[in-house]
């Protein structure tokens, strides 16, 4: 019985780190936006609508964007747009069209921008 035990668990346990996993994530970029640390971290998530023609900076359809930013976690997901990838979930923006000075907005009314610079 014990070894049956065993059997499953070693046959599951692989299975089991394969649900439970977060999408994979790329290196985090860390930069200033606003005179204070972010944190950008982004996820190839899982695709589920393939036909989408807009693959663009290597992120596909389920992707999306961790920042972490004065206290707060926002998840962005990757719109549609043509072109650059971009995120947002209606009140954040993300795109980098330079790597080193993302553009990185929030809408309050209107939309306030927030300068970023990469750093080391």
């Amino acid at each position: 019985m014990t070894q049956l035990l065993a059997l499953v668990m070693a046959l599951l346990l692989p299975l089991w780190t394969l649900i439970a996993a977060p999408a994979a994530a790329q290196a985090a970029e860390h930069y200033l936006c606003g005179g204070e640390a972010l944190i950008a971290e982004l996820h190839q998530g899982a695709v589920d609508a393939g036909g989408i023609p807009n693959s663009n900076g290597g992120t596909v359809p389920g992707a999306f964007l961790v920042l972490q930013w004065r206290g707060v976690s926002l998840q962005l997901p990757r719109t549609n747009n043509a072109g650059t990838p971009s995120y947002s979930d209606g009140r954040w923006w993300w795109q980098a069209l330079d790597p080193d000075h993302p553009e990185f907005a929030q809408r309050r009314g209107e939309w306030e921008s927030y300068s970023c610079e990469r750093t080391p």
